[in-house]
């Protein structure tokens, strides 16, 4: 009998154990934004008292939890949580169908997008837990960089700005019209209620981080200027510099730590 790809995909993407594990990186991605969103609003009142910041991106989260008491066991456990979400996450873009064919390959190329980014935060993961560093805003600077140096490279880093953008723009909508809650189960009462009001909180406050991060690389394009592009940690210190930016930092922090918070929840209500 000739194996049926789709099918083997499925039946490893219901397994038990793997569903478990995957599950888990939910709750490490929380822990993350948490972490991230704590740095935030330390960026925010350290730019206020003029004693600066740490890296408030994935590199500044993992870096401080290498350096605490049972950092390294947290950088392992958020490795292999993070790895298998990613590959069940690009399982179900393998398997998902649908009878409309757009509809089809839309779903299919989101759910394959967030396999990546799951994976390469798992990636960064990986290299801190293994003694290594990182640094995200220096890689998207690189990757500004690069792509400004090849042939059409300013378009292609304007196009990367406006996917960005519009992701970030999605994250708000998705807040917003609470559509989050179609990917959990939502328990009932007063735990259904503040699971809501953390993600419609936190994907809010996570779609305009997104949306700075894409503006900075239409910025760095336009302007022929690869350090403009400072990845997410360069957004949220861009936030700081507006008019009232120190309230308005403050408060995408704390929405950043909703988001990890409802992170938390989704690995145990996820409908995987």
């Amino acid at each position: 009998m000739t194996p049926n790809p789709k099918r083997a995909a499925r039946d490893v993407s219901q397994s038990r154990v793997f569903r478990g594990v995957a599950r888990s990186g939910f709750a490490v991605n929380g822990l993350i934004h948490v972490l991230i969103g704590a740095l935030a609003i330390g960026v925010a009142v350290g730019g206020a008292s003029g004693s600066g910041g740490g890296e408030a991106d994935q590199s500044g989260a993992l870096k401080q939890l290498a350096a605490t008491p049972g950092g390294l066991f947290v950088l392992w456990a958020a490795v292999v949580g993070l790895f298998a979400l990613g590959v069940w996450q690009l399982v179900q873009a393998f398997v998902v169908s649908d009878p409309d064919a757009k509809k089809k390959w839309g779903r299919r190329a989101s759910e394959a997008g967030k396999g990546v980014v799951y994976l390469a935060i798992g990636a960064t993961a990986l290299v801190f837990a293994l003694g290594g560093s990182s640094n995200s805003s220096d890689s998207s600077k690189t990757l500004s960089a690069n792509l400004l140096s090849t042939p059409g490279g300013v378009f292609l880093l304007v196009a990367l700005g406006l996917a960005v953008l519009g992701g970030g723009i999605g994250f708000v909508v998705i807040g917003v019209r609470r559509t989050f809650r179609k990917q959990i189960r939502v328990p009932a009462g007063t735990a259904g209620r503040a699971v809501t009001v953390l993600g419609m909180v936190g994907y809010i406050a996570k779609g305009i981080a997104l949306a700075v991060v894409g503006v900075l690389f239409v910025v760095a394009a336009l302007t022929a200027d690869p350090q403009k592009a400072s990845g997410l940690d360069g957004a949220l210190k861009a936030l700081a510099s507006l008019p009232f930016g120190i309230v308005v930092l403050v408060a995408v922090g704390i929405g950043l730590i909703a988001y990890g918070v409802y992170l938390g929840a989704r690995a145990r209500l996820a409908k995987l």
